[in-house]
């Protein structure tokens, strides 16, 4: 099941009737094993009419402006998992994968995976805004893709990691996980929808340092130590989503900085002894 639900998120920006035939199908998989629960598929069906009335009305731009607003607030009520009857499943149950690290707990989140389809059905540009005004130097792009390791760097000089090497044997597990229903769903919320939008609005920058600040307020429960490091992190994907205008250039960096964490870093924080 989690397979097919990964396959529709892959397929969602080159052929969206293959990707929502693979999510109807992944759906009907969460029903079977009871993932989804009857009270769940209540709530998604009045939201998959939205998407349909979106798509019908989007030339009424009062109605889709509604219905736009409306499907953002549920992505977020999605995300943040305010949606009942999802009975998303615990891969890893706090687990120390190292003798400083923190116990960590793996879950599948069914009802994250989704936002992704909502708010490409608000903004068809989600996963491909167009290049920059102004090419960007290979060198640029060189000094973006080290600040992910400077980044854990530095948080190991401010005392929130410590270096330590790991290969868990869930790590294929993770993989699937972080990139699809962590890093995807994150980055079309912030940098696909948000960053986009603000930048429509104020300017490229602008956008750029609001959703990074939003982005690091967003996991105001790990810490102040947390914020800043996800802000800083923000400003990263927020600048390869400015500079390719693709969506799956900072889902590649937010999943490569996760993955680089975990595998030699103490994940997810330095606990100390």
């Amino acid at each position: 099941m989690w397979g097919v639900l990964s396959a529709s998120l892959f397929f969602l920006p080159f052929n969206r009737f293959i990707a929502w035939i693979l999510l109807a199908a992944a759906t009907g998989m969460g029903l079977y094993h009871h993932i989804l629960t009857p009270l769940s598929l209540a709530c998604l069906v009045p939201i998959a009419v939205a998407v349909w009335l979106h798509h019908q009305c989007r030339k009424q731009r009062a109605v889709a402006l509604i219905l736009e607003i409306l499907l953002v607030a549920c992505s977020l009520a999605l995300f943040s998992h305010l949606i009942p009857g999802f009975n998303n499943p615990l891969m890893v149950e706090q687990e120390k994968i190292g003798p400083l690290s923190a116990p960590y707990s793996l879950y599948y989140n069914f009802d994250k995976a989704l936002v992704p389809f909502l708010l490409f059905a608000c903004l068809p540009t989600l996963f491909n805004a167009g290049k920059a005004d102004k090419p960007v130097a290979t060198r640029a792009w060189v000094i973006l893709v080290l600040c992910v390791p400077a980044l854990l760097l530095l948080a190991v000089a401010l005392g929130g990691l410590k270096i330590e090497l790991h290969m868990p044997p869930w790590i294929l597990a993770f993989m699937m996980a972080n990139l699809f229903f962590v890093s995807l769903a994150e980055e079309a919320l912030f940098r696909g929808y948000l960053q986009q939008r603000i930048r429509q609005w104020l300017g490229a920058y602008p956008a750029l340092i609001i959703t990074a600040l939003l982005f690091g307020a967003a996991h105001f429960a790990g810490g102040m130590l947390m914020v800043a490091f996800a802000t800083l992190a923000g400003v990263i994907y927020g600048l390869a989503w400015m500079w390719s205008g693709r969506l799956w250039v900072p889902v590649l960096f937010h999943f490569g900085l996760n993955l680089t964490h975990l595998l030699f870093f103490t994940y997810p924080l330095y606990q100390h002894p």
